[in-house]
């Protein structure tokens, strides 16, 4: 998927997120937007900074490299969301797109991917996005409502684990 995919995709998540961790129609939602729009949408542009350096969609486009997103919250107590964005940016390369993610990099540099997609040039492309993105959002409501809360307070655990 290209960069306009990928900051759809950012700004439609926050958007259905926000919704998920704030039901209503209030200034409540609107800023719960606000404050997981920034971190969603550099979450879902990280991944292809390495077209600067390194080898795209392996150097950036891993397990490990989301793995360090997921636990900086926990570690830190910074960067929430932001681990949102990565996999929902790796999530929309290997649905929306027909090349694959070198997803154990750099154990292998072996591609996977799925026998369908779209070309980012497509006029496809911004539809693939849309409908990625609604079944990304319906899922992040399930595991919310059913699993684990989203946004919980996970000061605790940083502090737990500071030394």
């Amino acid at each position: 998927m290209n960069k306009r995919g990928h900051v759809l995709n950012g700004l439609l998540l926050a958007i259905g997120i926000g919704f998920v961790l704030e039901p209503g129609v209030d200034l409540d939602t609107a800023t719960k937007i606000a404050q997981i729009m920034v971190p969603i949408i550099l979450g879902a542009l990280f991944p292809d900074v390495d077209t600067a350096f390194g080898r795209h969609r392996k150097t950036l486009h891993s397990l490990p490299v989301l793995a360090i997103f997921i636990a900086y919250p926990i570690l830190f107590d910074n960067l929430h969301f932001v681990w949102i964005g990565v996999l929902t940016h790796y999530i929309l390369d290997l649905l929306g797109s027909r090349r694959g993610l070198a997803l154990f990099h750099p154990l292998t540099d072996k591609e996977f991917s799925l026998p369908f997609g779209v070309t980012t040039s497509s006029k496809y492309a911004d539809l693939v996005t849309v409908i990625i993105t609604a079944v990304e959002i319906a899922l992040f409501w399930a595991v919310h409502t059913y699993v684990v809360e989203l946004d919980a307070d996970i000061s605790g655990a940083a502090a737990g684990l500071a030394i």
